[in-house]
């Protein structure tokens, strides 16, 4: 944050060196501490899939992957996120193919704009990973934090109980 000096100037804002891996790729930022993840996967590093929305961690659009828990971007200071794996919604498909989630979501329609698709995905495989055979419940709560402006709750409840089935 830039700072007054006595007589009467901004000093520049304080900078952090931090290296965060994201898809398994390790990258050296040189960011303002109150910078958010957010910001510095679609700024710094051109990661557009974390979307922003409402900015206060009520919508999921942001929605990425950290250490296996889904965790809202806009509210997480990419300083917090050093040493830690970062999954964004680019890193899922692994050598061309589609993850299972994703798969799910487009053979059950699950999607329609496709703004809130990337944080419900990455929802939804946070839960999986953690509960591959989640209750109908279970489902509700995981997937609860993110919002669908067109009210395609029905089909995402549907690949989610899909995958839920699947050995």
């Amino acid at each position: 944050m830039s700072e007054q000096t006595p007589d009467g100037t901004l000093s520049a804002p304080q900078r952090a060196r931090i290296r965060l891996t994201v898809n398994g790729a390790a990258h050296d930022l040189d960011v303002e501490p109150r910078r958010t993840l957010l910001d510095a996967l679609r700024e710094d590093l051109h990661l557009t899939g974390a979307k922003p929305g409402c900015n206060m961690g009520s919508c999921g659009a942001c929605t990425v992957i950290v250490d296996g828990e889904a965790i809202y971007s806009c509210l997480t200071l990419a300083v917090e996120c050093q040493h830690r794996s970062i999954t964004t919604i680019e890193g899922l498909a692994s050598g061309g193919a589609l993850d299972p989630v994703q798969n799910a979501f487009v053979q059950y329609d699950a999607l329609q704009c496709g703004f809130c698709t990337p944080g419900q995905i990455l929802a939804l495989k946070a839960l999986l990973d953690r509960n591959p055979h989640p209750s109908d419940d279970e489902i509700e709560r995981g997937m609860s934090g993110n919002l669908c402006r067109c009210g395609a709750y029905v089909k995402i409840r549907e690949a989610a109980r899909a995958l839920a089935r699947t050995p």
